[in-house]
């Protein structure tokens, strides 16, 4: 039904009812590390006045995470990775402070509840190599983190003079989750690529256009 579509990829439709699905079920917790994602949700306490423009805000950024789990289920697909679950309207939508931080309110809601959005990064974070020479130099740059649990106690400066090699984890202790870590953080880039090259194909719907679109009298910077 023309009109029913809150964005179309290269021509296919996403129904509004998939956002309305998940604004119905994300009932947002105020607890701690869901802040960002409360004030999308459910602007508490929003006056008379702002309350239009928050819900609208609120429709846009649910778009959002909707997208992104139909884009990602259209690359596993391209990808031949196994089908991942449907995205299920959370009962409560509640995501770690950390990923809100580093990943933006919206990508870190999509990657909480989209199991194809889960599965595509962790497939681009399995593809990234990290050579041997970066995971040493973090480990070389970054002493303070890999101190003994003695030594913390002591206080003692990871970057004095009277530090010594007993005071810290060696590599070969520290070694794989470093490249871990490393791994995760290209996954993430790689993902950030990917959604922005995903995205233009995309058409809004009036009202569905992303909350940071400057076009609309309602715009954010925040992601």
């Amino acid at each position: 039904m023309t009109g029913d579509y809150a964005a179309r990829v290269h021509g296919e439709e996403v129904q509004k009812e998939r956002v309305d699905a998940f604004l119905r079920g994300g009932s947002a917790t105020s607890q701690r590390g869901a802040g960002r994602v409360d004030m999308r949700l459910r602007r508490v306490g929003a006056t008379s006045h702002d309350r239009p423009a928050a819900e609208r805000q609120r429709r846009r950024w649910a778009t959002q995470v909707v997208l992104i789990d139909e884009l990602a289920r259209r690359t596993c697909a391209k990808r031949d990775l196994p089908p991942p679950p449907e995205m299920q309207p959370p009962s409560t939508l509640t995501v770690p402070e950390a990923d809100v931080a580093d990943l933006g309110s919206i990508i870190a809601a999509a990657l909480a509840h989209s199991p194809a959005a889960r599965a595509l990064l962790s497939a681009l974070e399995t593809e990234q190599h990290i050579p041997e020479e970066a995971v040493r130099d973090y480990y070389d740059r970054n002493r303070d983190r890999y101190l003994t649990p003695e030594a913390l106690r002591r206080g003692v400066d990871p970057y004095g003079a009277t530090a010594g090699p007993a005071d810290f984890l060696t590599y070969n202790q520290v070694r794989d989750g470093i490249a871990r870590e490393l791994r995760q953080a290209a996954g993430r880039t790689a993902f950030f690529g990917w959604l922005d090259h995903a995205r233009t194909g995309v058409e809004y719907a009036p009202g569905h256009e992303h909350p940071g679109d400057p076009s609309h009298q309602d715009h954010e910077h925040r992601h």
